[in-house]
């Protein structure tokens, strides 16, 4: 009579338990001698070291001089940390107040204008980012071409937030701090005249008064600048002559920065026979100086 074949059953058996078994006591039994050895060693060296030191007391003093030295300028790498620390504390919401952004984020027309004027005035291109994406969004809902809200900036400042003219004109749009101080209350007072976009705000508002008293941009331009007692076409005719690269450059066309364009603009007022001086072309001049506005023109921004 044949012998049947059982199947061997399943999970762990006694065939494969006795080795795992014996294989874990031996990894026990030889971490616990490995650490007795260890112990004894240091103990060992532990010995030595008090022996060696009680016999040699110059030896003992070197260690301590050594030791005592390690711990003083732990202590004071530690105090200078504090300091530094109490002094100049993590800020890392600090970048929400940055008036930055990508060139490379913008729409094609807006990084070419951007780029383009940090070549010229030599402004990071990060801001003048930002400021060309503001100007563009706040000259579509006034009606107003962000080009020349750009050429009025790079004219009045040269993208310098600070300026501040002989009459007290401030910051990229050169207002009237002083004049305009209502239309800073909602940006939470005068300093924000300083703040980049509130001043190109308050500066559009101001520019798109003067072109809606006089009827047109020339003429608009010539009350912004606060020509009173000359006819004001130097700065027209710089303004525009800036608007018209700004605006090339937007379409795609190429405007190398120290090109140069004349553009001759008739005023909407006749021009007084006066003797204006001429102004240097800015391309010329390399000093951020504002421009200087009449001292009776108190009125203007």
């Amino acid at each position: 009579m044949t012998e049947q074949l059982q199947p061997a059953p399943k999970g762990n058996t006694p065939l494969f338990r006795a080795p795992l078994q014996a294989a874990c006591r031996d990894l026990y039994q030889g971490f616990l001698h490995t650490t007795q050895n260890s112990l004894a060693l240091i103990g060992t060296v532990l010995a030595v070291a008090l022996i060696v030191f009680g016999a040699r007391p110059d030896l003992r003093d070197n260690a301590e001089q050594r030791l005592l030295g390690w711990l003083m300028e732990r202590q004071e790498t530690l105090a200078s940390a504090d300091s530094d620390a109490m002094a100049f504390p993590a800020e890392l919401t600090a970048i929400e107040r940055v008036t930055a952004t990508e060139p490379h984020a913008l729409p094609k027309a807006q990084a070419n204008v951007a780029f383009w004027l940090s070549r010229k005035y030599r402004v990071a291109p990060e801001p003048l980012s930002a400021l060309v994406a503001e100007a563009f969004e706040i000259g579509q809902r006034v009606q107003l071409d962000p080009t020349l809200i750009l050429a009025v900036m790079a004219v009045e400042s040269r993208f310098n937030p600070f300026a501040q003219s002989p009459v007290g004109a401030q910051g990229l749009m050169q207002v009237m701090t002083r004049v305009h101080t209502d239309k800073y209350e909602d940006f939470g007072g005068q300093l924000a005249a300083f703040d980049p976009v509130s001043n190109l705000r308050v500066g559009v508002r101001v520019l798109q008064d003067c072109i809606k008293r006089a009827g047109s941009i020339e003429g608009g331009l010539r009350l912004y600048v606060g020509a009173v007692t000359t006819d004001g076409s130097w700065y027209i005719d710089k303004v525009m002559a800036e608007h018209a690269r700004i605006r090339s450059v937007a379409l795609g066309k190429p405007v190398s920065p120290q090109a140069q364009q004349v553009r001759t603009v008739q005023a909407v007022q006749p021009a007084v026979p006066k003797t204006v001086p001429a102004p240097r072309d800015e391309l010329e001049a390399e000093v951020t100086t504002p421009v200087a506005r009449p001292a009776e023109a108190l009125s203007h921004s």
